[in-house]
């Protein structure tokens, strides 16, 4: 009798579960290697991963012990309970609560933050419209926008968590495994589709891997969290790179079959000091989702579930060598991977991570799209609706959130543009900024993390104020401010990155940073981990320390077309110190 791969699948788990009982049990209590129902259906790859690791001589860790007594995605009705009565979770409920979109925040902040799911960071008019409606009803009366271009709702008290979500989902919106071990936001080109240089629209492909997570049981039985991007080899970077699956276009060029490939990298993380790898593997458009699939299980198989700190996709690559990774991808996947050896490939268009701010030309005749600067990714509800009206009446009711926390309006009639511009001037919000101001990225800091060391909104927008009466930076930089090691807001990859921690200075301890300088993403000219410049900087030291260094940049640059970033790389770090002579700061504890 030949059987289905699922049913191949379903019969490995089950087998491996059994020998795993098997071992594990007692000789006189036979009962015990008795089949589970729990090993059924589409969570037995996590279970028979988990009962790998326990043959093994390994110990569960108390998250995958909770996610195996109860799948987080059937505990719906302990969420609606604890809403009814006011509660927040405590305990493992917390983490297991994200499955739903709500992160209870505390003790920064005695309420729920809802993060959403919106394919390639796009949304429309009425949409956004509704999200500042449930802004404003349900939470603080505004939003975040993060660098997986979403959106974020905060200050939710309990009471009111449930009407959140079914207000959420009354827009065709969901928040469904937006956090905890499970697969974010889905980003892709925030041009896609209306940018004269991109090589694919990555926005159906996008939208196919989102309903493809939301439909697959298995995506959701991960050893921790995944990331996963599609560059169309547009004009704005996507940071594939910094993903554990970043899907890059390119084209082939002629005589190697034409047309448009994906090629397929793995294992980013720059938390972890580690851009994603190139495999050598090239795939069609149509076949990037079942390979995603294919990558996300055999992560699921082979996933570390005893070390919370070790459960990423690139501790499995370390471990097994990416060849042998691969192998295990092309079984989940049933057939051998197309290797590029052979085809010939056109560099990558130039991408330009400052670019999207300000008035650009789509490849739309007579349609252009603006690029608006939101301080640090926050938006009011008032914003929220405005942006709404404009896009609606000018545009094609069309927003398009960034990975840098920033948004599009496209599809603006020429003659509109000044209109437009004047408009979102009223908001409060606009389509210029500073060099510093238009690359400034910041997480959530202390004021909505638990885990954050600092302030880093506020931090951000203090710093842009201090520098840009001081420094005449006549070109972009982008400074990343992030609270704790996690490194949501990615200081790695920023021209100077700002990781929080905690300095002691006389018998107080207050909020400081590590500096970190250099780094940079998504292109090969580029892509760069920041190396540490300064420790243990108290925030009262920093906007001076900084100032040094930018001036050093401005007076040492080869030429006035330098960048930051390149005038970093061509110095030592120490030259770099001694040219901003900040050393008594640079070297403070």
């Amino acid at each position: 009798m030949e059987f289905t791969d699922q049913q191949k699948r379903w019969l490995e788990g089950f087998t491996s579960g059994l020998a795993a009982r098997k071992a594990a049990a007692p000789a006189a209590a036979p009962a015990a290697a008795q089949p589970s129902l729990s090993s059924i259906g589409p969570d037995a790859l996590q279970h028979a991963a988990q009962d790998r690791a326990i043959a093994a001589g390994g110990k569960l860790v108390a998250e995958e012990k909770a996610k195996r007594q109860r799948h987080p995605l059937d505990r719906w009705d302990e969420v609606v309970e604890r809403s009814d009565k006011g509660e927040f979770p405590k305990g493992i409920d917390v983490l297991l609560t994200k499955y739903h979109g709500l992160f209870y925040v505390a003790p920064a902040e005695n309420s729920f933050m809802c993060r959403l799911r919106m394919p390639n960071g796009i949304l429309n008019a009425w949409q956004m419209r509704g999200l500042a409606d449930a802004a404003d009803s349900f939470g603080g009366g505004y939003a975040d926008v993060t660098t997986r271009a979403n959106l974020q709702i905060r200050e939710i008290p309990a009471h009111r968590a449930i009407d959140l979500l079914t207000a959420v989902q009354a827009l065709g919106l969901t928040a469904r495994g937006s956090g905890a071990d499970n697969i974010r936001n889905i980003t892709g080109g925030a041009t896609a589709g209306i940018d004269p240089q991109e090589l694919i629209d990555t926005r159906p492909l996008c939208t196919a891997m989102h309903h493809y997570i939301l439909n697959h049981r298995e995506m959701y039985g991960l050893p921790r969290k995944f990331n996963i991007a599609f560059d169309g080899g547009g004009k704005v970077p996507v940071l594939e790179d910094t993903n554990d699956i970043g899907f890059v276009a390119a084209r082939a060029q002629d005589g190697s079959g034409g047309g448009v490939y994906f090629r397929l990298q793995l294992g980013g993380i720059t938390g972890h000091h580690d851009f994603a790898h190139e495999t050598g593997v090239l795939l069609k458009p149509e076949e990037c989702v079942k390979v995603a699939g294919a990558v996300v299980r055999a992560f699921i198989v082979h996933g570390d579930r005893t070390n919370r700190a070790k459960a990423r996709l690139k501790y499995v690559l370390d471990r097994m060598g990416r060849d042998a990774f691969l192998k295990e991808v092309e079984t989940e996947y049933g057939a051998p991977l197309r290797r590029a050896s052979g085809i010939a490939l056109a560099p990558r268009p130039m991408a330009d991570k400052h670019g999207h701010i300000g008035v650009h030309p789509q490849k739309q005749p007579g349609r252009r799209y603006l690029g608006i600067v939101l301080p640090v990714g926050r938006i009011t509800s008032e914003q929220m609706r405005g942006l709404a009206e404009i896009s609606e009446r000018f545009g094609s009711g069309t927003l398009r959130l960034t990975v840098w926390q920033n948004l599009l309006i496209s599809d603006v009639a020429d003659a509109d543009v000044g209109v437009c511009i004047a408009a979102l001037q009223v908001l409060g919000i606009g389509v210029e900024a500073s060099a510093i101001r238009r690359g400034l990225v910041a997480c959530t800091g202390n004021a909505g993390c638990k885990f954050a060391a600092a302030n880093t909104k506020g931090h951000a927008l203090r710093l842009a104020d201090y520098l840009e009466m001081r420094v005449p930076v006549d070109r972009p930089i982008n400074i990343h401010l992030t609270g704790c090691h996690h490194s949501c807001a990615q200081h790695y990859v920023g021209d100077i990155g700002l990781l929080a921690c905690k300095v002691e200075r006389g018998e107080e301890t207050v909020e400081g940073y590590h500096v970190f300088i250099g780094g940079g993403a998504a292109s090969t000219a580029e892509q760069s981990m920041a190396r540490e410049y300064a420790r243990s900087v108290v925030f009262d030291n920093l906007p001076a320390m900084l100032e040094k260094l930018l001036d050093a940049w401005l007076a040492h640059r080869a030429s006035p077309a330098e960048t930051f970033f390149e005038f970093c790389r061509r110095h030592d770090v120490e030259v770099l110190r001694e040219l901003a002579s900040c050393a008594p700061i640079a070297l403070a504890a």
